[in-house]
């Protein structure tokens, strides 16, 4: 028999449960590359996001809450194994073929709840590398996200504009004709295989920089491929592939507590959002994709509402890093972006060390249990494994750099951290629980290809982010006390090796 609400006592020292009654479902929905400011409920005007927005509304709306890092892959395995991803050599953006990222005998969060009573499930986005290397598609790949603690997972390898194109459930290509097995290689091209460089009139959308090779639904990736047709995905309709995945998990353990992880693919490049969605906003597929986004949400909210299960789980909602508007298409993302600011004002965006590229949106909504608040807590999400461990009782080892924030995230207290180290492209910077974050000086290129700026400064920065949320004013030079505790800071916590690149 299902049980409903009131199965979990608040006591003033956290959360506990008593024999008889079942844990809250946890669910953690992570978009990709989305900005603080593309969610309205942060107070933007230019795009519309009801869904999201309940969430943030009916629950605790972080407004300093961050990601490890500025891009997918390091961000992604802080929040699985509560660990900095500068400390791993190989946490950088992965291609599609990479080996799986986190070593089978590593602590994970889908461990912890699995041994804390939980069934475990991965659906979407996973980038964080599957098998040993040189992957046999054909066969069932592992190790994989099954290996790490998931007992399912339905999941894309990679990012959608990298090979291979196909969803891989439990190891196993979905829908995959033996007869025409699959080929990737990440270095040379496939005799006769068309790519955008050859046959650039099979393209529907144009490439920018980098996405040239193979051309999947008219829409060119990175990485070569051959084969696999059956199983190819249309990008169009990846959302609704999704949201049935997600759906039918729900249903399936309705009657257990269950942890789900939703990776949503939105509003990550190449945008295709269905056809329903196209002029949803005046922004172009960006936009149109980000409603995309909010629908996915939507569905599940109203799924968990059908089971009857909405008021006994906890949701929380973020996004592995902050925004890019150019980032390998030509999709008018730049062009129409209008009086948008994808960073809510914020300097900088994906792969930059300034606020932009590691300030995310975060909410956290428990219907019955968690008051609506608007927080200024000081949150990451590498804690959240710490913290779900101690609401359901798990147990995690020594050494973590995620630390037990519960409280904060749950509006019932102030936050526990104190400074976290923020990372770009293995470059770093230092963000205080107060104004402060110090930017040492790193060599490169003031800006990439996509246009966002990297942060890569030629002399220490110190900025006050809550008088200047912009960075535009270095004020180094006024605090010089300051900036030599924050140089020591930093190079304790990173015992002096990244400090400056």
């Amino acid at each position: 028999m299902r049980k409903f609400s009131c199965l979990v006592s608040l006591l003033l020292s956290g959360y506990a449960w008593t024999a008889g009654q079942s844990k809250p479902n946890v669910i953690v929905v992570l978009a990709d590359d989305l900005g603080f400011g593309d969610v309205s409920a942060y107070g933007s005007k230019t795009i519309h996001t009801p869904n999201i927005d309940r969430l943030a509304r009916g629950g605790v709306c972080f407004n300093n809450a961050y990601a490890t890092s500025a891009t997918s892959t390091p961000s992604r395995y802080a929040l699985m194994t509560g660990m900095y991803p500068w400390k791993n050599p190989d946490a950088k953006i992965l291609p599609g073929d990479a080996p799986l990222l986190i070593r089978e005998d590593e602590f994970t969060l889908p461990k912890m709840m699995r041994e804390a009573g939980y069934a475990t499930g991965a659906i979407g986005k996973w980038h964080l590398g599957m098998g040993k290397g040189n992957i046999n598609w054909n066969e069932t790949v592992k190790p994989g996200a099954n290996e790490i603690g998931f007992d399912y997972s339905c999941l894309i390898a990679a990012t959608n504009d990298r090979v291979p194109t196909v969803y891989i459930e439990n190891g196993d290509v979905v829908g995959l004709d033996k007869s025409d097995p699959i080929y990737v290689n990440y270095e040379e091209n496939f005799p006769g295989e068309p790519t955008a460089i050859d046959n650039p009139e099979m393209l529907r959308m144009k490439w920018h920089h980098g996405h040239n090779n193979s051309i999947v639904n008219g829409i060119p990736r990175i990485g070569f491929m051959k084969g696999g047709h059956s199983a190819r995905w249309r990008d169009e309709d990846m959302a609704d592939y999704f949201v049935g995945k997600m759906k039918d998990y729900i249903t399936a353990h309705a009657d257990t507590s269950f942890f789900l992880y939703y990776g949503l693919h939105e509003p990550h490049v190449p945008r295709a959002p269905h056809e329903r969605f196209a002029g949803a906003t005046t922004m172009g597929p960006r936009g149109d994709a980000i409603v995309e986004a909010d629908w996915c949400v939507g569905q599940l909210l109203g799924h968990l509402e059908k089971e009857g299960i909405l008021d006994n789980t906890m949701i929380i909602f973020s996004s592995d890093n902050g925004p890019v508007l150019q980032d390998g298409y030509f999709d008018d993302a730049v062009e129409k972006v209008g009086e948008h600011s994808p960073t809510g004002g914020r300097r900088g965006g994906k792969y930059s060390l300034f606020d932009g590229g590691t300030h995310i949106p975060l909410f956290v909504y428990w219907k019955g249990h968690i008051a609506p608040l608007n927080s200024d807590e000081f949150v990451c999400q590498m804690d959240l494994l710490p913290s779900l461990a101690s609401m359901v009782g798990g147990k995690v080892p020594e050494g973590l750099d995620g630390i037990e924030n519960l409280d904060a995230f749950t509006g019932k207290g102030a936050s526990k951290r104190e400074d976290l180290v923020i990372e770009a492209k293995s470059k770093v910077a230092l963000r205080t629980a107060g104004p402060w974050v110090m930017i040492p000086p790193h060599k490169g290129k003031a800006r990439n290809v996509t246009g966002n700026e990297l942060g890569n400064l030629k002399e220490y920065a110190l900025f006050n982010l809550v008088e200047d949320p912009a960075q535009l004013h270095n004020v180094a030079a006024d605090h010089p006390e300051l900036l030599e505790k924050l140089k020591l800071r930093l190079s304790a916590l990173t015992d002096g090796k990244i400090v400056n690149q």
